[in-house]
């Protein structure tokens, strides 16, 4: 399939399952053509995809790894070459490998790094430059309670998305008035494989809604957050989980 004319061309980084296949359907439902990238799940990028055409939208998958430079500025003048322009996208990419800090070895540490943080940086230059040149465009980036609150065992996870809010509010500040914007979304715990082995019951005692998330909840807020109706809102950090402070 190919976007039609009037399509907002939107890449979405992780966009296999969880939080990230929340998104995509969530931006084909308000008319998006979808670029939902995947590392490894093909099958479940696959199923993304049929779930945007059922929603009446259109999409593609595509391969690659954030983490490396080189690869993903090539994919982003593939997409910007093919479909004619990038107008959002979605850093959603991300990994936890939790542990005590003086217990963590430095793949641990600095593969978590690389895919928030680094990856960020890997797709986001390359995009913005699009978007320069047109003065036109939305990124959000989803980062986590992580970044804002302690979380014991997640230092590397806290550091990359912290870092990932510090980054993408400068660079909001840099792009501001070319038309660029640039948000963030800070979801709490939400139901996805990234908490499985969470101890939910125990958890849900410190949320003041006492449930945990769903990925839809947290989709909405970016799709508002690409939409019209939040135009003059950039540099923020949006948290969505259930009152956590």
């Amino acid at each position: 399939m190919t976007a039609k004319d009037d399509q907002q061309i939107a890449i979405i980084t992780g966009g296999s399952k969880g939080i990230g296949r929340a998104i995509c359907v969530e931006l084909a439902r308000c008319g998006c053509y979808t670029v939902i990238n995947y590392l490894g799940d093909k099958n479940g990028a696959e199923q993304t995809l049929a779930m945007v055409q059922d929603v009446g939208s259109q999409g593609e998958i595509y391969q690659f790894d954030v983490r490396d430079e080189e690869i993903t500025e090539k994919a982003v003048e593939d997409i910007a070459e093919r479909l004619g322009s990038i107008d959002i996208l979605i850093n959603n990419a991300g990994i936890i490998a939790d542990g005590l800090f003086m217990m963590m070895s430095p793949d641990n540490w600095q593969s978590v790094i690389d895919t928030s943080l680094h990856g960020f940086y890997n797709l986001t230059r390359p995009v913005i430059e699009k978007m320069v040149r047109r003065r036109k465009g939305t990124i959000v980036s989803i980062s986590s309670a992580s970044s804002l609150m302690a979380h014991r065992g997640q230092a590397n996870y806290s550091a990359a998305k912290a870092g990932l809010n510090a980054a993408s509010r400068g660079v909001a500040c840099e792009v501001a008035r070319l038309g660029i914007r640039v948000n963030v979304v800070a979801p709490g715990l939400i139901e996805t494989e990234m908490i499985r082995n969470v101890p939910k019951d125990q958890i849900k005692a410190m949320i003041p809604m006492s449930r945990i998330g769903r990925p839809d909840e947290v989709a909405r807020v970016v799709g508002f957050l690409c939409s019209d109706a939040a135009s003059y809102m950039t540099g923020q950090i949006i948290s969505v989980n259930g009152g956590m402070f």
